[in-house]
């Protein structure tokens, strides 16, 4: 299989531009949605106070209740893309950055190093950047991932996403501390597919809406359901080629964002990893009672 790096709407952006904010329109029109929200939009914004109440608590609660079951909840094939990106990005030292592409690092160097992995080990994976228009209240933007396609014995394909910063995108102000507890129990790397992907936006964006009224303010165009699935559903581009100059081992030496990225994911994910790990028995026990042995999905093609 091979990797790629995607890009929405058809256009041809340089390399240099991946991982930045290169779409300076939709800079624009979500600072001005940003703007007319914080002066027209957020009714009662005195409320300084993130305490849970009772009812909001309750409400939370139950949605928290969902987070795990859906981590749980992917097909074989999923789980064992997801342990083989895991093992990838711990396996990824600082000097590897810097043979990815040339020029000053702009924070997506973390993602094609991650892509050049596993087209090594077989996968069809690629960076991708989608990008969107905007219209009515959601604005327009874009965003890089990557993605892997999933060959099946029938012929068909499925494609499973890879978000290596997916907590970020659910981020909001003064949050309430059932929700931080929420957020923080998402997965580090999100490693699945787009249907499973909406199980968790749906839950997060209704977690952010009950925390956002216990001060009063409402949900912002940007942590909205449309908005989050543009994300990742919007038109794009792949993309995988490495410069030819840095395959022959060209050196580049300005990757403090992507450095600093891989230090913090690695710690986060090796704490996510020894969580689960302490949970593990319990839960294959509970899949081994309740479970019946399913047949092994591989992400790798077959010729």
């Amino acid at each position: 299989m091979d990797c790629r790096v995607c890009m929405a709407g058809g256009d041809v952006w340089m390399r240099g531009q991946i991982g930045g904010s290169f779409s300076h329109e939709s800079e624009y029109d979500l600072a001005l949605m940003v703007t007319d929200f914080w002066e027209n939009g957020s009714a009662g914004a005195e409320s300084l106070c993130s305490s849970d109440s009772d009812s909001a608590l309750s409400d939370l609660a139950h949605l928290a209740d969902k987070i795990p079951f859906y981590k749980r909840s992917g097909a074989q094939y999923e789980k064992d893309l997801t342990s083989v990106v895991h093992s990838l990005i711990l396996s990824i030292s600082e000097n590897d950055l810097h043979f990815v592409k040339s020029g000053p690092c702009n924070a997506s160097c973390l993602k094609f190093s991650l892509v050049k992995l596993l087209r090594l080990s077989g996968y069809d994976a690629a960076v991708c950047v989608a990008r969107w228009q905007g219209s009515g209240k959601v604005p327009g933007g874009d965003h890089e991932y990557i993605d892997v396609v999933n060959y099946n014995n029938s012929g068909s394909s499925e494609r499973l996403i890879i978000d290596l910063d997916f907590r970020s995108h659910f981020e909001i102000a003064r949050a309430v501390h059932s929700y931080d507890r929420i957020l923080n129990s998402l997965p580090v790397v999100y490693v699945g597919s787009l249907t499973r992907m909406k199980q968790f936006l749906q839950v997060m964006v209704e977690a952010a809406r009950s925390s956002l009224k216990q001060n009063s303010m409402p949900l912002p165009p940007w942590r909205s359901l449309a908005y989050l699935q543009a994300k990742w559903q919007s038109p794009y581009q792949r993309e995988f080629n490495l410069d030819e100059e840095n395959a022959n081992g060209a050196y580049s030496s300005d990757h403090k964002q992507c450095s600093g990225q891989l230090k913090m994911l690695q710690s986060l994910l090796q704490s996510e990893i020894e969580a689960d790990r302490m949970l593990k028995p319990i839960n294959n026990d509970h899949i081994r009672r309740h479970k019946p042995d399913r047949r092994r999905h591989s992400l790798f093609r077959t010729h």
